[in-house]
Parts: C-alpha cells; sequence; structure tokens
C-alpha cells in the first residue's frame, strides 16, 4: 500500500461520513428518515437499488466463480429484465398506492398481526445475518489486503457504517450508496480494462485461451439434470431470489417510496436492475481474464492459492491479484470499491431494520401514535442496536467460522418462507389465517428437509435430497403457496367464513 492508495481509502471514507453529515438536517423527523419524504430522483434511488444488489461478496466471488468455473452464475443476472418488469408493473405501483413503509403492514388486514410480525421478525434475522457476513468475509479480504487486525477492520466499518446510516436517514444511505455505486463501477471496469493489457501476447490472448477452455459457457441447457447447475436450475433460484427482492424485501421496497413519483421510482427499479447486467458481467470477465492471466504464467501465484486453485476455490485470486499487480493509485480504488460494495449492503439493512423496528414492532405493540421525537429515538437506537449485533455477530465468526454455514443455512429456511406467505395474501383475498398458517408449516418443513437432509448422516441415502441446493428456495415457496390454497379450499376460504358470519 503507498501513500497514493491510503490517501485514496480515506477521501472515500470521509465523503461517505460527509454525506451522511450533509443530509442530517434533513433527516430530523420520522418520515424523512425512513423514505426521505419523497423527495429522491430515479436514478439516484436506481444507483441505491443497484448497490443493494451488488455486495462485497459478489464483487469477490463472482470473479473467483469464473476463475475455477464457466459464466454458469451469470444466469442469476439474466433473469433482471424480467424481474424488473414484474416490479415496476405490479410491486411500486402496489406500495405506492397503499402507502406501506413497511412492506408487511398489508400481512396484517389479511392474516392478522402475527403475520406480520411473523415476516419482520424474519427479515430482520436475516438482515443480522447479512451484515454480520458481510463484515465478516470484508475482514477476511482486507486482512489479506493490508495485515490489520481482523477486529479493528470489523469495529472500523460498523461504527462508520451505522453512524452515517444514523446520522443522514435512508437519504443518506440513498446518496452514499450511489457514491459507493459510482465507485465499485469504476473500480470494476478499470480492473477489466487494465487485465489484459498485462497478457504477455496482448489482450487477444484471453480470448484465445479462455476459448479453448469453454471459459464464457453458460452451463448445460438440459431439462433433466436438476441435481446440477444447470441454467434452469440458476434461472429457477434467480426468479425465486430476485422476485422476491422486488416483492418484499423491506430494503427495495422502501425505496419505491422515496423516489418523487410513480414514474421514478419505476425507473429505479428499471435502471438499478438492467445496471447490474453488464456490471456483473464485467465482474465475470474479470474471473475469466485472471484465469488466462494466471494459466500462462502460473508462477506469479504463490503455492498457497495454487493449491486452492486446484480444489476449486479462486475467492483470493482477485485480492492477490490487486494487491500484487495493480500499479499505485489503481490499487486504492480497487479497495475503496470493495469497502464500497460492503458498506452499501451494510447501510442499507441497517436503515431497513430500524424502520421496521419502529413501524412493526414499536407502534404496533408499544405506542401507536409515538411523538416525532420518542420515533426518532426509537430509529436511532434501534439503527445502533442492528448495527452492534452485527459486528458482534461478525467478531463471533473470527472464532467459530462454521456459523457463516450455519446462519446461511437458517437463513434459507427462513426467507423461503416469508416468498411463499406472500404470494398467498397477494394473489387472493380468499386465504384464511388457518390455510396461511398451514401453508407456512408445511412449506418450513418442506425447505428444512431440502436444506439439511444432505448431510444428515442418520437418514437413509434414499431419504435425502438429491436435487441442487438451489432448488430449496424455489421448491419451498411453491410448497407453500400450493399447501395454503389447498388448504383454504379444505377448510373453507375467506369469502364462505365471511357468508357464514354474516348469516
Amino acid at each position: 500500500m503507498s501513500t497514493l492508495d491510503y490517501i485514496i481509502l480515506i477521501v472515500y471514507l470521509a465523503a461517505s461520513l460527509g454525506l451522511g453529515f450533509w443530509c442530517m438536517r434533513r433527516s430530523r423527523d420520522p418520515d424523512s428518515f425512513m423514505v426521505a419524504r419523497g423527495r429522491l430522483g430515479g436514478w439516484i434511488v436506481g444507483l441505491s437499488i443497484f448497490g443493494t444488489y451488488v455486495s462485497s461478496i459478489s464483487f469477490l466471488a463472482i470473479p473467483g466463480k469464473a476463475f475455477v468455473g464457466n459464466w454458469n452464475a451469470f444466469v442469476f443476472s439474466l433473469s433482471l429484465p424480467l424481474i424488473a418488469w414484474l416490479g415496476a408493473k405490479l410491486f411500486v405501483p402496489f406500495y405506492r398506492r397503499h402507502g406501506l413503509v413497511s412492506a408487511y403492514e398489508h400481512m396484517e388486514s389479511q392474516f392478522g398481526t402475527w403475520a406480520r410480525l411473523y415476516m419482520s421478525v424474519c427479515f430482520m434475522l436475516l438482515q443480522i445475518a447479512r451484515v454480520g457476513s458481510v463484515m465478516f468475509l470484508i475482514a477476511v479480504v482486507m486482512q489479506r489486503l493490508l495485515h490489520w487486525d481482523m477486529v479493528t477492520i470489523i469495529v472500523v466499518t460498523g461504527v462508520l457504517t451505522t453512524l452515517y446510516t444514523c446520522i443522514g436517514g435512508l437519504e443518506g444511505v440513498v446518496l452514499t450508496d450511489a457514491l459507493q455505486s459510482v465507485v465499485l463501477i469504476g473500480g470494476a471496469i478499470l480492473c477489466a480494462v487494465c487485465i489484459p493489457f498485462f497478457m504477455p501476447e496482448g489482450p487477444q490472448q484471453i480470448l484465445e485461451v479462455a476459448a479453448a477452455e469453454n471459459k464464457f459457457s453458460l452451463g448445460s441447457f438440459s431439462i433433466s439434470e436438476w441435481t446440477e447447475s444447470t441454467v434452469w436450475v440458476v434461472m429457477l433460484y434467480a426468479l425465486t431470489i430476485n422476485f422476491q427482492n422486488v416483492a418484499i424485501n423491506q430494503s427495495y421496497t422502501q425505496r419505491y417510496l422515496s423516489a418523487k413519483t410513480e414514474r421514478e421510482a419505476k425507473k429505479s427499479v428499471w435502471f438499478g436492475s438492467l445496471l447490474y447486467v453488464p456490471i456483473s458481467a464485467c465482474f465475470f470477465f474479470i474471473g475469466t481474464s485472471l484465469y488466462c492471466y494466471y494459466t500462462v504464467q502460473p508462477d506469479l501465484l504463490p503455492e498457497d492459492l495454487i493449491a486452492e486453485w486446484n480444489i476449486g476455490k479462486g475467492d483470493a485470486i482477485f485480492p492477490h491479484f490487486i494487491m500484487s499487480s495493480l500499479p499505485s493509485g489503481v490499487r486504492g480504488i480497487m479497495l475503496a470499491a470493495i469497502l464500497a460494495a460492503a458498506m452499501s449492503t451494510i447501510s442499507s439493512s441497517l436503515n431497513s431494520s430500524a424502520t421496521l423496528t419502529l413501524t412493526d414492532l414499536y407502534k404496533r405493540l408499544i405506542e401507536s401514535e409515538p411523538s416525532d421525537k420518542r420515533a426518532m429515538m426509537v430509529l436511532y437506537l434501534s439503527t445502533a442496536f442492528w448495527g452492534v449485533a452485527g459486528t458482534g455477530l461478525a467478531m463471533a465468526m473470527i472464532h467459530v467460522k462454521s456459523v457463516l454455514d450455519v446462519w446461511w443455512q437458517m437463513s434459507g429456511v427462513i426467507s423461503g418462507g416469508m416468498l411463499g406467505f406472500f404470494l398467498l395474501s397477494y394473489f387472493s383475498r380468499r386465504i384464511t389465517s388457518g390455510a396461511a398458517i398451514c401453508g407456512v408449516v408445511v412449506g418450513v418443513a418442506v425447505i428444512t428437509w431440502l436444506t439439511f437432509s444432505p448431510n444428515a448422516l442418520f437418514l437413509a441415502e434414499s431419504c435425502r435430497n438429491p436435487l441442487h441446493p438451489f432448488l430449496t428456495v424455489f421448491l419451498g415457496t411453491i410448497t407453500i403457496t400450493i399447501t395454503g390454497f389447498a388448504a383454504a379450499k379444505l377448510i373453507g376460504d375467506r369469502e364462505l367464513e365471511e357468508t357464514n358470519v354474516t348469516s
């Protein structure tokens, strides 16, 4: 790290905090803190949505995935045009028409208070897992790059992100996300342009090596193979996850209300979603380029990374390239981009969790009409609480690294239940609370079996899930939806129930 690299990092962090303080004067009431009083432009909100799509894990994992494999995971990005259309067509009008700050408020009107609380608590637990995972993994990467103490990295990242999220509200989050997205995009493009010119025989050598190794392949198009990561398996996974994002992810739906008009909100969904497609392709190209770069120059890799490469692990390759091959200044921009991706993810999670704490917990269970001063106190304290909780989880992972895998498994169980539950309420007003409970119970049970049975040694081989893990969330969502509708037919639907009460 040169002095110039450190200056770039410091300037970036100072700009992020500066934006938060600049927005502080306009985020002193609950409406401003949660939805920025609906005064933001579509392009800015779109950049923020893009920043929510990309985490530091994506920034590092996508090149690693392309390095050891092909472009199969790029299919995830190819689902976004359809998802953007659905988001703009269905969900932006839905949330703006009803003025729903909480993505789960409408669940209460159909199924009762328990449904709203179930969705909110599940989301907030997911955000703790997300914040902790991002902080932990960014600390692992930054320790390798900077040789700083992991606890120091986690604490500094947590404090800075929690501080500007707390003082700037959603407007501060969105504007900082936009800044971070610009840094991230610039870093990715800069790196993608640089690597080809580092090749011994020039940029064309990348195409020659990659084509010979079939590195640009999207994978198998077989429709009969469901145990492997085929194009169709990835597409089903992508459609489910991305549909969940635009439909019920508080981090997204909250931004729909922050735009000036419904048209601007729709523009933000299109812009943020479609921007991710070429930028993710850029990350895949970086990974493929690094494969070609080190294939023709294997002596540039240390033995430990060659050993990881041989067993199919490539996440550490990109950080190694940044520190060993990029010139001073460019290296600083790339490190700022990695931090930008992490901080954007964390700030979105903290603000949305604080919003739900006020709207779905405090207002619903403690005080329905708090003063602005008391509401702001709840928002500030809950932002700090969720920041501390995520930071604490990240620090716990330093010594118990298997916690990460457990959290990922649990988040799969929880989030799989949320989307199917939402679909029951969105597509039919005739589903009763009892039918919804049946759907959720059966669905979560199926998701739990799909998730944990492959490693359950006490189960016979025939009783274990043989399908690829990407299908778990998709099948869980379908199970909850079908079970809910079936239960409504068996135990009576809402229309029949209301007719009987009237009679």
